[in-house]
């Protein structure tokens, strides 16, 4: 039984616990050392600022009463457990798109513990040009960014014999 497992791509769940502990440090690390709304510069370009963001990307539903912060919960889940059982599927071999389902999974999980826990999610990366500043976010959010451009990525580079594959089972 535990061979067969690490022959599926969940043998890459590993990316997804190493992303969970980074975030929680890096959220924890500001909460304790920031107050929320501060300021510290780091770079040019670049400030650790702690926001507290009820909502989802970019503040989303932010403002709507609490039930959002259940619902983003559910869906948090609801994809978590989807790529669980796509990772299990898929061969381990399979490394471009198992890397990506992990830091996708790790990055929902990171901040679905946020929602959880604190009922919102610790942002504190904030970087600008002048006087234009982009969306505070965290690094649950950048597992979630980089495991969805993977996806992409992995969509450019199949062989095209995979993809005929796939069109004939469909």
């Amino acid at each position: 039984m535990c061979k067969r497992l690490f022959s599926t791509g969940l043998r890459w769940l590993w990316l997804a616990l190493v992303l969970i502990g980074v975030d929680f440090a890096s959220k924890q690390w500001i909460i304790n050392h920031l107050m929320l709304h501060e300021t510290r510069p780091v770079m040019p370009f670049f400030n650790l600022f702690y926001a507290q963001n009820y909502g989802a990307a970019f503040s989303f539903l932010a403002d709507k009463g609490g039930w959002q912060r259940w619902f983003f919960a559910g869906i948090a889940i609801a994809i978590v457990v989807i790529l669980l059982v796509m990772m299990y599927r898929s061969l381990a071999s399979q490394k471009l798109h198992n890397s990506a389902y992990a830091l996708i999974i790790g990055g929902a999980l990171g901040n679905l513990f946020d929602r959880a826990w604190h009922g919102f999610v610790v942002d504190f990366i904030d970087f600008y040009i002048g006087d234009w500043h982009f969306a505070t976010f965290n690094i649950a959010d950048c597992g979630i960014c980089i495991g969805a451009a993977l996806i992409v990525l992995d969509g450019f580079f199949s062989p095209p014999a995979k993809q005929a594959n796939l069109k004939g089972k469909a």
